[in-house]
C-alpha cells in the first residue's frame, strides 16, 4: 500500500470513532432546515446577514491590505475595493430587505449565465457521453434563473431562504450518511 493510502486509511479510522458526532450534525442541520422551512422570511433575512458579514469582513481585510501595498495606484485599488465591499456589508445590515432583493436578483442572473454557459459546453461536447447530462443541467439552472426573475422582486422575501433551508437539509442528510457509513 502507498502512502497516501496508509494516510487515508489512519485518517478513515480516526474519523471513524466520531461517527456519532456527525449523525448528531446532520440531524442538527436538518432541524435548522425544517426551521428556515417554516420561515423563509427569517431564513432569507439571516442569509442576507451572513453575507453581510463576509462582505464587511472582506472589506476589512482589502483596506489592512491597502496599507501594505507599495505602490499609489495599488493602494488606491486595494483601499476603494476594501470600502466598497465594507458599505456593501453595512448596506446588507442597515436594509436586509433591499439587500435580499439585490442578492436575488444577482441569484437570477447567475443561474441564467451560468445554465446557458453549461448548454453552451455541453452542446459542444456532443459526440462524448454524458454531454446530455450537462446540458439539461444547463437547462435547469437557466429555468430556475429564468423563474426567480420572472417573480423577482416579489420573491426576494422568501427566495434565499428557500435557498438556504435546502442547503441546510442536503448537508444534513449527507452529515447523517456519512457518520452512518462511518459506523459500518
Amino acid at each position: 500500500m502507498t502512502l497516501h493510502g496508509d494516510a487515508l486509511k489512519t485518517a478513515i479510522s480516526q474519523t471513524r470513532a466520531k461517527w456519532g458526532w456527525f449523525v448528531a450534525l446532520g440531524v442538527l442541520l436538518l432541524i435548522f432546515g425544517g426551521i428556515a422551512f417554516g420561515n423563509l422570511f427569517i431564513a432569507t433575512v439571516a442569509s442576507v446577514y451572513v453575507v453581510g458579514w463576509l462582505m464587511l469582513m472582506a472589506g476589512v481585510i482589502e483596506i489592512v491590505h491597502a496599507f501594505g501595498v507599495k505602490t499609489w495606484g495599488r493602494f488606491f485599488y486595494w483601499l476603494l475595493s476594501g470600502l466598497l465591499y465594507a458599505v456593501a456589508g453595512f448596506f446588507a445590515f442597515d436594509n436586509p430587505i433591499l439587500a435580499s432583493t439585490v442578492l436575488t436578483f444577482l441569484l437570477a442572473v447567475a443561474l441564467v449565465a451560468s445554465g446557458v454557459l453549461r448548454v453552451w459546453v455541453g452542446y459542444g461536447h456532443r459526440p462524448e457521453p454524458g454531454w446530455g447530462w450537462i446540458v439539461a443541467a444547463g437547462v435547469i439552472s437557466a429555468l430556475a434563473g429564468l423563474i426567480i426573475a420572472m417573480g423577482w422582486p416579489v420573491n426576494s422575501l422568501w427566495v434565499l431562504g428557500l435557498f438556504l433551508a435546502i442547503d441546510l437539509i442536503f448537508q444534513g442528510w449527507s452529515f447523517i450518511a456519512v457518520g452512518l457509513a462511518l459506523k459500518r
